[in-house]
């Protein structure tokens, strides 16, 4: 006994020795230091060299290759006027490598001659491996809030995100998959010009297709590609609603575009109450640590929420399938008085760690730069006068990345209980991607919704989503998915908001199932 004791206390020794006292030593240690720079060397040779496939055909799909120009794929416009929208890829301020040809500017939203509205565009086309037949639209939210985020900071062959002190190029870039063109949209938003006259998602739609039809007979080239709609946030009512006007009021003849499929990442597609008031609470409780709230304030949301019917909604009526329509928690599409928990929450986060971020909770401090925010020191990348002229934009805008005015009183209801049911029926696919770091829209908000909309006849998904379902070419499982009747709802871990800029992998393997190129998400 009096060894086994001995061998004991030594046991806790050695312990105590390793795992307390050295922890600040083996910190410093620099062969730990050097294993740690290894193995995230060989986790960024992972994720820069994961393949794509592309399904049916037996080709490689791969990332570009971001050691020199990416180069794209031959594409001539015979129009003349083109010529006035071509950019130089290798004269973009401050991007120190050839992003190879685009075309950017305005174009009217109709023919007529008195017409003042513009919207302003940036087109690139596809690199090596992207596919010269498919056109992909992409649309950011607000409303009013500028595409070229997208561009810039998502999806587009370079990127300037958050934190980043240069451009890179951007080897998960979607022109690795076709032509992509970015459009500011409503009129109002970023260089856009003329008067904000739109009253619903059919006026913004009817201005869409306009301006594509003028769009079209400048790059005639474009005619007769295959069409897929994307966007995120606010797109979640502009792309139905456009999909929806193009299904049903356009022919060849007058759009000559064939619609596809369309894609949607962290859409508003429901009443606020239900996308991110009923589950704002049980997030907190789901990432407490993020949060670092105290019981008292824990305590005080659990009552607010008890209070509104909030607490246990999700418990109550989420079914697989749904037993029937799902009410309302109050009487108010927002939030009934007293009961804006996502405010609250909001607000106090940011005094417990000011670099708190909706669209992604993981953020601490510090800020990150951002050539794009109003928090930054002025000008912002799009309001630089060299940047204006290299893409052909009024010298005169005072270019934000959001303009609120644009659209104050959208008239239209969700597109989930309108248009989005005959979206998925019409369109070959559908994808919806939730990040689960988002805050602003929550996956349990996302949810509830889906479950209360009918499509194919049936209302929501019959069967539960699980766990560990969506697996990522070279990485694993990266979150859970359920596709029935044409919609596919992908639900992404550590991916926050904006799904393209936090999850570039996952985003491009989810664009390739969408296409085609891919048998399963």
């Amino acid at each position: 006994m009096i060894r086994l004791s001995c061998a004991l206390a030594l046991v806790i020794l050695l312990c105590c020795t390793i795992f307390s006292e050295p922890v600040a030593a083996r910190r410093s240690d620099p062969s730990l230091r050097s294993l740690d720079n290894k193995l995230r060397l060989e986790a960024k040779k992972r994720w820069e060299s994961s393949p794509r496939r592309r399904s049916g055909a037996g080709n490689t799909r791969r990332a570009a290759d971001t050691s020199a120009s990416p180069g794209v794929k031959n594409i001539t416009f015979t129009n003349p006027l083109a010529s006035k929208f071509y950019v130089d890829g290798t004269k973009i301020p401050l991007v120190d490598f050839d992003v190879g040809p685009s075309w950017a500017g305005l174009i009217p939203i109709s023919a007529a001659a008195n017409e003042t509205g513009k919207l302003f565009f940036w087109l690139f086309p596809p690199g090596p491996e992207g596919s010269p037949d498919d056109l992909i639209i992409w649309l950011n939210g607000g409303p009013g809030c500028s595409s070229l985020e997208g561009s810039l900071q998502e999806n587009g062959p370079f990127l300037w995100q958050r934190g980043q002190a240069v451009p890179t190029p951007n080897q998960w870039s979607w022109t690795n998959l076709s032509t992509i063109l970015y459009i500011e949209q409503p009129i109002g938003t970023g260089y856009s010009q003329g008067n904000p006259t739109a009253k619903d998602e059919n006026d913004i739609a009817q201005q869409l297709v306009g301006f594509l039809q003028q769009f079209l007979e400048i790059f005639k080239e474009l005619k007769g590609k295959n069409l897929y709609l994307t966007g995120e946030s606010y797109g979640g009512m502009y792309i139905p609603y456009l999909a929806n006007f193009i299904y049903e009021n356009t022919t060849r003849a007058t759009l000559d575009l064939d619609l596809i499929a369309c894609w949607m990442n962290d859409p508003q597609i429901g009443w606020p109450v239900v996308q991110s008031q009923i589950g704002a609470v049980g997030f907190v409780h789901d990432f407490k640590r993020f949060f670092a709230f105290n019981q008292t304030f824990l305590a005080q949301l659990d009552s607010v929420a008890a209070k509104c019917n909030y607490a246990n909604y999700t418990e109550k009526y989420l079914m697989y399938p749904p037993r029937g329509p799902l009410p309302l928690p109050g009487t108010s599409t927002r939030n009934d008085p007293d009961c804006d928990v996502w405010e609250q929450i909001e607000y106090i986060a940011l005094y417990v760690n000011p670099a708190f971020n909706v669209y992604h909770i993981g953020d601490t401090m510090p800020i990150l730069s951002d050539v794009l925010s109003e928090t930054q020191t002025p000008p912002l990348y799009f309001n630089r006068q060299d940047v204006k002229e290299a893409i052909h934009a009024p010298l005169d805008v005072d270019w934000t990345l959001c303009n609120a005015s644009v659209f104050l009183s959208d008239a239209s209801p969700p597109s989930a209980f309108t248009v989005l049911p005959n979206v998925i029926e019409k369109s070959k696919r559908v994808v919806i991607a939730q990040g689960l770091l988002d805050f602003l829209f929550t996956a349990e908000g996302t949810r509830i919704v889906l479950q209360n909309m009918t499509w194919g006849g049936v209302q929501g998904f019959q069967q539960p989503i699980t766990e560990d379902s969506f697996i990522v070419d070279g990485i694993g499982a990266l979150g859970r998915l359920q596709s029935e009747r044409g919609l596919t709802y992908v639900e992404i871990e550590l991916s926050g908001h904006m799904v393209p800029a936090y999850s570039p992998i996952a985003s491009f393997q989810l664009m390739e199932y969408l296409m085609g190129f891919r048998d399963s998400p």
